[in-house]
């Protein structure tokens, strides 16, 4: 048995020993650290920063119609002498040679509300991409903050389990001892050598733990490549509020993806309204001026200037085009009404969000003065058993038992801790509150 105990040991260092060596020095971060690196690393973010770019300039795209368009032409033709024009899209009929330069200018006068809505909705579109760009963020700083936990916890795990294993090489070592001065039977050795194990195992799973977290936490931050970590202990948070219908009020009105969908929706309700401005007449100006350096006079009854200027006042008004336009406004009628809709909807999803985040981080609140009279217990119950094993008043059973109980109230005594710090970070998410 001892033999089997021994060579199990050495296996398990030889093992664990390459599996959890990490190359490099950690990276020493704050919590605060930590989320300013991820807000400035993290594709998503920065991904969301050139949609929200790419939208402030529709802004001036769809502004551009209030301004005149100037084109420049360079016009040369030349035709067979005296013809007549007789179907096509050229605008006179008598074909002269000559060759011309000008401009033509297009302003538009009014149509009546119609860019003005457009312009608008350009600009609420922007605003909503900025509040999603404030959505992704807080969706990377909550995942920051919940794997920063998770590093946290597993790093104390692991304390934990070396202290265990420490502990329980101890008593193994000390059973040994008497078992071969014949003072303490070998069932004793075999529990003992047993719950070396048992902290072995911990020891495995906790470091594979870490190792996990480790990778996520490059991912959180948008690092390309897992790195170590030495991660700064932060402070208990306050106990949650007690009314969770403020809180309710406070996402209603904080949380960027509901400012985002309402802005959606203005947005939505301002293309309706310029849909139903195609109705409405359109009313441009025209003009054209430019200078003929060469004109066949020859072909022509009169002389014709060589500069040449004009303008005109266009009213273009809707008549039929086969129902398009009543088309167009009830499309964006419909759309408009789909975006009321799913404002709707995600206002009942973050209420239940937040009362669901309230009752989990209240919970875990309560759980912490709940763990740490439970190390408490178990802390004492493991000195009263070690000391009836040494004086022989009990069996290794109930030694086993107590080392058992006391680092499984170690592992829930520090979950509480880091879980809650978690589960608070997820409450002020919920409610648009989190840094």
């Amino acid at each position: 048995m001892k033999k089997i105990v021994v060579v199990g040991m050495f296996v398990f260092g030889s093992l664990a020993a390459p599996l959890f060596a990490q190359a490099g020095a950690p990276i020493h971060l704050t919590l605060q650290e930590a989320e300013a690196l991820a807000l400035k690393n993290h594709p998503r973010v920065l991904a969301q920063q050139n949609v929200a770019g790419a939208f402030n300039q529709r802004i001036t795209e769809t502004r551009s119609a209030y301004y005149p368009t100037v084109d420049g032409d360079i016009t040369g033709s030349a035709g067979n002498i005296g013809a007549r024009i007789g179907a096509g899209y050229l605008t006179d009929s008598r074909i002269i040679n000559h060759i011309g330069l000008g401009f033509t200018v297009n302003q538009l006068i009014t149509d009546f509300g119609r860019t003005a809505n457009l312009v608008a909705q350009s600009r609420l579109q922007a605003n909503a991409t900025e509040q999603d760009l404030r959505a992704t963020q807080y969706d990377v700083l909550m995942a920051v903050n919940r794997v920063y936990y998770a590093i946290l916890r597993a790093q104390a795990l692991i304390k934990v389990a070396q202290q265990t294993l420490s502990a329980r090489q101890l008593v193994l070592k000390q059973i040994t001892a008497l078992a071969q001065n014949k003072l303490r039977s070998d069932l004793d050795v075999s529990f003992a050598g047993v719950n070396v194990a048992d902290a072995q195992l911990l020891l495995i799973s906790s470091q594979n733990e870490l190792q996990a977290s480790y990778a996520e936490m490059a991912r959180a931050l948008g690092q390309d490549q897992p790195a170590t970590y030495d991660l700064v202990e932060m402070p208990l948070p306050p106990s949650p509020p007690e009314n969770v219908e403020q809180l309710v009020i406070e996402a209603i009105q904080n949380r960027p993806e509901l400012a985002s969908l309402r802005l959606n929706l203005q947005a939505a309700q301002r293309f309706e309204q310029a849909e139903r401005d195609l109705s409405r007449p359109n009313v441009n100006l025209l003009g054209v001026t430019g200078y003929q350096p060469y004109i066949d006079q020859i072909t022509l009854p009169r002389v014709i200037p060589n500069e040449y200027a004009g303008g005109a006042v266009n009213i273009q008004i809707p008549v039929f085009n086969g129902h398009l336009f009543t088309a167009r406004q009830e499309e964006a009628r419909y759309k408009s009404l789909e975006a009321e809709q799913r404002l709707r909807d995600s206002m009942q999803q973050i209420e239940r969000e937040v009362r669901i985040a309230w009752a989990t981080s209240m919970t875990a609140y309560q759980q912490l003065d709940v763990t740490a009279t439970l190390l408490r217990q178990a802390t004492l119950a493991m000195n009263l058993a070690q000391g009836r094993y040494d004086n022989g008043l009990s069996t290794v059973v109930d030694l086993t038992l107590a080392q058992t109980n006391l680092t499984n109230a170690e592992i829930q005594n520090l979950s509480a801790k880091y879980n809650y710090q978690a589960e608070y970070a997820g409450l002020q998410y919920t409610i648009g509150a989190l840094r």
